[in-house]
Order: C-alpha cells, then sequence, then structure tokens
C-alpha cells in the first residue's frame, strides 16, 4: 500500500527541515515503499561549496552558477498578472484565464539538436488550430511546496502528488492548464519568448557522469546520496525571468512537473493501441531535453519515481470556474475507485473518491 496523504505530506516537511529520509525495515524504497520525497536544504547542502550567488551583475541580475542570471532580460511581453487573481485564487496561487487553442504549432528556425527536438528559435506568429475554450483556473506560483527560496521536493510519484495537492484542497493540473500557464495569451513556446535562453530557466545543464545509478533508488540508505550527486535544482524563484506570462515560475527546467493526461479519457484508441497513462510529465527538468511548453511526457506510470520529477498543484477558480477541471475530476473518481487503497490509508472512514 502507497503511503496515505497526509504521511507523505509530514514526510516532506520532515526532509524541507533537513533531516534524514527514513526508508522501511529493509531499507528499500520502491513502489510500494515510503516516498522517497526530497526537499530543499537536504540536498542543497551536499552543493553548498563553490556553488553561492556572486556578486558580479550580469543583464541586470545576479550571476548564478553555471551561467544562469536571476533577472536577465525577458524577450516575450511583460508579465501580467490578473488583479482578480486575488479574489478567486487561494494564498500562493496565480489566476489562469483566457482563451486555449488546443493545437498549436511553431516554426524552428534555428536548431540545436532536431533529432532531440530543441529549438534554439522560433518564429513568430504561433499557428492555432481547433476550438478555442475559455479557461479560468489558479495554479500555484511556485513548484511544490510552492514556496520562494525553498527547492522543489523530488522522488515524487503521480500519486503522491496527486495526495499532496488533495491535502492542501487542491488537485492536481491538467496537462491542458499547465500548457495554458506556461505559454500565455500569446501561445509561446517557452515561457519568456521564441528563443531558448539557458540563462534564464534552468535548463540545459550538462548530463551526470557518470550516469544515475539505478540500482540505487532502490534502496533508502542510498537513494539520498544518488540523488544529491545528481541534484542540479535551482530554489523556486530564483530565476526570476524564468516566469510566464501569468506569473507563474519555474515552468521549463528545474524539476518535471506531474499532471493529469486527459488523452487517458480521451484519445480514440486504434486497433492494438494501449491507452495512454493518467500521467504525464510537462516542462522538462534541468538536463538538455525539450523544456518547452507544448510537449508532454506521457510514457511514466502513476507509480515512477525519479530524482529530477516534482509537480505542482491547480485549483478551480472560487468565483467564476471553467468546468473543465470538474468533468475530468468526475473521470479521475471512476479511474480511482478500484485503487482507492493506494491513495488513501487502510481502515480509512472516509469514502473512496
Amino acid at each position: 500500500m502507497m503511503t496515505s496523504p497526509g504521511r507523505t505530506i509530514g514526510w516532506l516537511a520532515t526532509v524541507a527541515l533537513g533531516c534524514s529520509p527514513v526508508g522501511g525495515t529493509d531499507g528499500r524504497a520502491d513502489g510500494g515503499g515510503t516516498p522517497m520525497a526530497i526537499a530543499s536544504s537536504e540536498v542543497g547542502a551536499a552543493q553548498e561549496a563553490g556553488v553561492g550567488v556572486a556578486a558580479a551583475e550580469e543583464d541586470g541580475g545576479e550571476r548564478l552558477r553555471d551561467g544562469l542570471v536571476a533577472r536577465p532580460e525577458r524577450t516575450a511581453d511583460p508579465v501580467q498578472e490578473d488583479p482578480e487573481g486575488g479574489r478567486a485564487c487561494a494564498e500562493g496561487m496565480v489566476l489562469v484565464a483566457g482563451d486555449y487553442c488546443p493545437y498549436v504549432g511553431h516554426r524552428c528556425v534555428d536548431f540545436i539538436d532536431e533529432k532531440a527536438d530543441r529549438c534554439a528559435k522560433y518564429a513568430p506568429p504561433p499557428l492555432c488550430e481547433g476550438k478555442i475554450e475559455k479557461r479560468r483556473f489558479c495554479m500555484d506560483r511556485f513548484e511544490y511546496p510552492n514556496l520562494p527560496g525553498v527547492k522543489p521536493a523530488v522522488m515524487m510519484s503521480w500519486i503522491d502528488a496527486m495526495g499532496a495537492c488533495v491535502s492542501e484542497g487542491k488537485r492536481l493540473c491538467l496537462s491542458t492548464e499547465w500548457t495554458m500557464a506556461c505559454e500565455g495569451a500569446a501561445r509561446l513556446p517557452y515561457p519568456y519568448g521564441y528563443e531558448r535562453d539557458k540563462r534564464v530557466c534552468n535548463m540545459d545543464r550538462p548530463r551526470p557522469s557518470p550516469e544515475p545509478d539505478m540500482e540505487a533508488f532502490s534502496y533508502a540508505r542510498k537513494v539520498g546520496r544518488e540523488v544529491a550527486r545528481l541534484d542540479l535544482r535551482v530554489e523556486s524563484g530564483a530565476l526570476e525571468g524564468c516566469v510566464s506570462p501569468f506569473g507563474v515560475h519555474d515552468m521549463t527546467g528545474n524539476v518535471d512537473e506531474w499532471v493529469i493526461n486527459e488523452q487517458h479519457f480521451d484519445k480514440v484508441l486504434k486497433e492494438g493501441e494501449k491507452q495512454p497513462f493518467v500521467s504525464g510529465l510537462k516542462g522538462g527538468y534541468w538536463g538538455p531535453i525539450r523544456a518547452r511548453c507544448r510537449p508532454i511526457t506521457p510514457s511514466h506510470n502513476e507509480w515512477f519515481r525519479f530524482y529530477q520529477v516534482g509537480f505542482r498543484c491547480c485549483s478551480d477558480a472560487q468565483d467564476a470556474p471553467d468546468g473543465v477541471a470538474s468533468r475530468y475530476m468526475k473521470k479521475m473518481g471512476r479511474f480511482l475507485r478500484p485503487r482507492a487503497n493506494v491513495v488513501r490509508p487502510q481502515n480509512s472512514s472516509s469514502p473512496a473518491p
């Protein structure tokens, strides 16, 4: 049985205070054990030497490690948060409202790596196809635990992430919500504009050497040290230019973020096709990958955890919700009912989803 949401939150808080993770009796941390959530100072302490903020100014901001810059010039329009957000959303969340385009095309004019689909520059304007939808919802300003100056949690499964959001009266974001919050009304390929800039967001960092020790991720006594060796997260909000037009931070790079993949419910399957996972990852992490607003990685199941995987939460707008998420939450209820023992503690008196 997976850990209950309440226990997950408590465990995260313990780690955020700098305490060591505690594994099961046999030391394992596999799909059925305690979530190996790693957050904030535990991993950061391993990299304190030589990675502090330098005093030098570059492009109007503090120069951070590996060429990252805290306040570089944005290539997109200035961030404009909706003034109704304070009424529509809980503290720490921003309002995302406007038109959502289901199919957007961007034309790359300068590839970094065409095979890996990494593009240095796109040519505006974007192309939009399909029926435009009105959307209005709230999203956490930062990656979980949604605290500026704190590194986002990692080693969280989709099940863990969903439980953590529910325990706060929120939910996981739909993949389309995540996309809209990242690209803004202009439907940008990157949250900050049309040109990729590895100084702006925490991305395009070199792959680790040696590569991750996969065996270490099965043992609680080894996983913390291995995550610390691989970790290149930055604190939430440290890169002030890495913010979407709606005011959401760190959407590309830093950590991969779990979302609800609507295609699990909506895709019309051809003969022989398998149903997509309900779990999807958006945004990419700090490595040399796509790190754009539109792509989704749908290839990991709900129990997958890894050193660069985190999440953030969403909720319906309190004043005038768009109703889209509520439709999927009903479908999620049917999906979760046979899996109720996975997302709530045994002997719980609370009803199954």
